[in-house]
């Protein structure tokens, strides 16, 4: 296994040229794009591209493409939406048609079995956003946040039937930073993971990468995130609940409720040295800030959204609500997270 560092300005491919191979590319949503698009820009023969199918989203529920496809067919690339890629002849046969050398996963969102496995002769390779074995799974981003890690990264492996468990090619390392929120950092590594997979690519080929097998009993999950996991315990430590709203910012979202209406909270940090004895959810303070007491600490809540109207401040959104010091804000029985 390789552990390299690369910077926004260092360039991941020193040596020109690309591998030639035919690679077949499976992803989804968006932060796949910038590794496809790596890929194209950089003269890879990109032979065909798998994506799931569309799905309803919107308030009208109608079909949308999954961001991978837009960007297959602004390209003109074969492109195939199968419902199911587990014992489904006329897929794995046209996979095959396609002959690739090797194929690229980044984030397609299904385990592939092992008749997919074999099929490029060079092997499944797939770029994860962790540092493997930690955080196995759909979200590694925002559980490593939930988590309060200080550090993740990429990870490029070769693929088995196990979820993340193949061996490692290739990592590189960042730090995570104090605020950095979910969208944030997803966007940062779906860009490091263009470049260290055509690093990778290019290392694979030449032969000067050595599969390294990954320690099972180090291994952490990521399971998938889910809209109840946001609801907000003020009976928790003020670090817990930052750490909270960081991971799941801008979506789906931290929240609470007030009087029936769901309070999104996109961004929140902890009052450090602050100690505080009122009960866990009383607001303490509505100007300059808006801060409200956790099991332990202080949180203030910086940028908030009530249903159905805009974000705005903590403060502006406390105003519009009339809220005093002393108000108590209700406390879910979800998100009981401990670092």
């Amino acid at each position: 296994m390789t552990r390299v560092t690369l910077t926004d300005n260092q360039d991941a491919h020193p040596q020109p040229g690309c591998t030639g191979w035919r690679i077949v590319f499976f992803g989804t949503p968006e932060f796949a794009v910038p590794s496809l698009q790596a890929l194209l820009a950089h003269g890879e023969r990109v032979v065909g591209v798998v994506t799931q199918p569309d799905k309803p989203a919107g308030r009208g529920r109608h079909p949308a493409a999954p961001a991978v496809k837009v960007l297959a067919m602004e390209h003109g690339l074969p492109l195939t939406q199968p419902e199911k890629v587990r014992n489904n002849a006329d897929f794995l046969a046209l996979l095959r048609s396609w002959q690739p050398d090797v194929i690229v996963v980044v984030a397609y969102g299904k385990i592939l079995p092992r008749e997919i496995l074999e099929v490029p002769p060079h092997g499944c390779i797939n770029v994860h956003a962790s540092l493997l074995p930690r955080y196995r799974g759909a979200a590694p981003i925002q559980w490593a946040l939930i988590r309060g890690e200080k550090e993740t990264g990429i990870t490029i492996m070769l693929m088995n039937e196990e979820m993340d468990a193949g061996p490692v090619l290739l990592q590189c390392p960042v730090t995570i930073g104090p605020d950095e929120t979910f969208g944030e950092l997803q966007q940062r590594l779906a860009h490091l993971g263009a470049r260290c997979l055509l690093e990778a690519l290019r290392k694979w080929q030449a032969g000067v990468l050595t599969p390294q097998p990954q320690d099972g009993a180090q291994a952490t999950f990521a399971p998938p995130i889910s809209k109840e996991l946001g609801e907000i315990n003020w009976a928790q430590p003020a670090e817990t609940i930052a750490c909270l709203v960081r991971g799941l910012s801008p979506s789906p979202g931290a929240y609470f409720f007030f009087e029936g209406r769901r309070v999104k909270v996109y961004r929140a940090y902890e009052l450090p040295m602050q100690p505080q004895t009122a009960p866990p959810g009383t607001v303490l303070r509505v100007e300059p800030q808006l801060e409200v007491a956790c099991q332990s600490g202080v949180l203030v809540l910086c940028e908030i959204q009530l249903e159905g109207r805009r974000k705005a401040t903590g403060s502006e959104v406390a105003r519009g609500l009339r809220w005093q010091p002393g108000l108590r804000l209700p406390s879910g029985t979800h998100g009981a997270l401990t670092l």
